[in-house]
């Protein structure tokens, strides 16, 4: 930039306080959040704290005891708005940290502990932003309806924090930009997820003798090769942006002893959905394949329960929000691209249940760092995220 040349829209992105985002990154990871575990309030608290400060209005809506949603927003303008969305838990440690995950520690850029990628860098960018877009005015810039950022719990496992957002009375809101860490890239199509338990009951006998029963994990086995089965027929029919669903059977356990024939058997299944499928469809193809494939003729019972839906989504790639995000990044400098994400996230129930376009883009790298030992976000990266949501917000609601 020129010296002279500088805009509205410029010196108000340059507003961004980088010792906010440092210091509520920081507060964020060192108030751990973690989940299974039910554990977000004292994160959220931080969180609300730190929008109250700012003069946000701030609500904490929650979703079961101790585990709030937060809902902040700023300016008073009663046009559609922008939602920025987030999440305030985080996956547990596990093995393989260097030190402490919960003591922030700072390597050159990099701010390092569990979350600083995912998610708590976004969540930290996006209150940043809104302290920005906060003082608008003062720049002469009038934005048509305010900037809300929208927190949920249990992201990682069930979702509950997002299904019980979209079931409130909300405002209108022009566009959502979901907080993940997309290192800058803008994501306009995200497959969604979903969880199935199968459960297999048998008929239990000596092993000696296997004929007199039936063992449920030989139908397990059907089962699973039911899934390698759909999973090749998934796969030779890619959708150019976001591939294909795909079928992770990612537990099981059964019998009684070596002994014995299997009376019983569970498998745990992750089911990835393309945009506009739904569980249900998935678990109704499964036991019509199930039943049609004998695998109950010999007396084994199969049940098929969904236990969790997080829909998939698409933007079109010519929509203003996909424009106006990928225009504010390369507007701070960065590098970025348009595309689609293998990953879910809470984005496809605001997309696909309230019909708001939704694009993701944040801090971060979710295939590099999100969910692994010695999670790192790179300091400078939130704060261009930060900038660049300033820019977008600008671009979708300035007046």
């Amino acid at each position: 930039m020129h010296a002279g040349s500088a805009t509205a829209v410029d010196r108000l992105a340059e507003s961004v306080d980088d010792r906010l985002i440092e210091a509520l990154t920081c507060a964020l990871v060192e108030t751990p959040s973690v989940n299974p575990g039910g554990t977000e309030q004292a994160a959220a608290q931080v969180l609300a704290t730190a929008c109250r400060d700012l003069g946000f209005s701030v609500t904490l809506d929650e979703v079961s005891p101790g585990r709030p949603n937060v809902l902040a927003a700023t300016g008073e303008a009663t046009g559609p708005g922008l939602l920025l969305l987030g999440h305030t838990d985080v996956v547990p440690p596990g093995p393989g940290w260097t030190a402490d995950p919960f003591t922030v520690r700072r390597d050159g850029d990099l701010l390092i502990g569990r979350g600083a990628a995912d998610m708590k860098g976004g969540l930290a960018a996006a209150v940043a932003a809104m302290a920005a877009l906060s003082r608008a005015g003062e720049f002469g810039i009038a934005l048509s309806g305010p900037v809300t950022l929208a927190a949920t719990v249990d992201e990682e496992e069930l979702n509950s924090g997002s299904r019980h957002l979209i079931g409130r009375p909300l405002p209108e809101f022009a566009g959502c930009i979901v907080a993940e860490p997309t290192g800058l890239a803008v994501v306009r199509g995200c497959r969604g997820a979903s969880y199935l338990d199968i459960a297999i009951t048998g008929r239990a006998a000596h092993s000696g003798r296997p004929s007199d029963g039936v063992s449920a994990i030989a139908a397990a086995a059907a089962v699973i090769g039911l899934l390698d089965d759909d999973q090749a027929a998934l796969a030779a029919a890619p959708d150019p942006l976001l591939g294909y669903g795909t079928w992770n059977v990612g537990l099981i356990r059964g019998g009684q002893g070596i002994a014995v024939v299997a009376p019983d058997c569970y498998l745990g299944v992750d089911r990835r959905l393309m945009p506009g499928e739904t569980v249900e469809a998935v678990a109704q193809r499964l036991r019509t394949a199930i039943a049609e494939t004998g695998i109950t003729g010999d007396g084994a019972v199969v049940e098929v329960r969904p236990t969790m839906e997080l829909p998939g989504f698409t933007t079109p790639a010519d929509h203003p929000l996909v424009h106006a995000v990928a225009q504010a990044v390369r507007d701070c400098g960065a590098p970025t691209s348009i595309g689609g994400w293998s990953a879910a996230c809470d984005g496809g129930y605001i997309s696909s249940v309230l019909g708001v376009p939704t694009v993701v883009m944040g801090p971060g790298d979710i295939g590099g760092q999100a969910h692994q030992p010695d999670e790192s976000v790179p300091l400078s990266e939130v704060v261009t995220a930060a900038r660049a949501y300033v820019r977008a917000a600008v671009t979708l609601l300035g007046t």
